[in-house]
């Protein structure tokens, strides 16, 4: 049951939009209807390197490899439709059925569960300090706050932190592979899918609090922890408002990653 990078540090930048599925420029032969199959081919670029230094490096900055780009797009529009025909209005349903107190000791809890791959993840990659504070946050939420309902750590002074495996991959110089949007997901890489496998196999292996076991009996635990994710990720697909939102979120999640992995 571990996040999603997406919904821990991206998670976040929000994707595609509805009013773009018939844009003004969509008549252009190397458009799609939907408006998102490579905008940048409509517009041309003056790249003399003493002229128009920022338009170069703009250009540069959307170079992320990407060469599953075509399928990645399909999936990024799949991702905006199901965001707006199912995910969100199952949570309008959840926040009205649900209590405020209610949802926050969900989020609570579940992100309670989560410190467990930010632990092993802190320790493989030797940061002391950070593994600590996990380590005390878990205690002190896991006990004083009732299996997780509660925070007590954070108002005594313990910051939440997070790593994933993906995180420790390249922190020991693994790079980052081709970029991936997942279905239902979002954006990713070949090193942190792998990472998000391996996290999701530590947290079920480790069952704190017999989580692990009990989501295998009763798979609704995993459907409320989605749930409850898409709850606390305040952005939208298509608040960017640009025709060029899919380069935008796949450089904004790749440099976002680098920059986790560097702190």
């Amino acid at each position: 049951m571990s996040k999603h990078p997406l919904f821990g540090s991206l998670i976040s930048t929000s994707v595609v939009l509805l009013a773009l599925s018939q844009p003004s420029w969509a008549e252009s032969e190397n458009i799609d209807a939907d408006g998102f199959k490579n905008p940048l081919q409509s517009i041309e670029f003056n790249l003399d390197p003493n002229r128009h230094e920022f338009e170069r490096a703009t250009i540069d900055a959307l170079h992320i490899s990407d060469p599953l780009e075509q399928w990645n797009r399909r999936v990024y529009h799949f991702n905006y439709r199901f965001d707006q025909w199912v995910f969100l209005p199952v949570v309008k349903g959840y926040t009205k059925v649900t209590p405020s107190f209610a949802r926050k000791g969900v989020s609570n809890f579940f992100s309670n569960l989560g410190e467990i791959p930010t632990l092993a993840n802190s320790i493989l990659q030797l940061k002391g300090q950070r593994a600590m504070e996990t380590t005390a946050r878990i205690l002190f939420n896991t006990i004083l706050g009732v299996g997780g309902l509660w925070d007590p750590a954070t108002k005594m002074g313990l910051k939440k932190n997070n790593e994933d495996f993906g995180q420790t991959l390249g922190y020991y110089g693994v790079p980052n592979g081709p970029y991936l949007m997942l279905p239902f997901l979002g954006p990713s890489n070949v090193r942190d899918t792998t990472g998000l496998v391996a996290d999701f196999s530590l947290e079920t292996s480790v069952n704190w609090l017999n989580m692990g076991e009990e989501s295998r009996r009763n798979p609704e635990i995993y459907g409320l922890e989605i749930i409850d994710q898409r709850y606390i990720t305040e952005l939208r697909y298509g608040q960017l408002n640009s025709p060029f939102e899919y380069e935008k979120i796949r450089y904004a999640y790749t440099k976002s990653r680098d920059l986790k992995i560097a702190r």
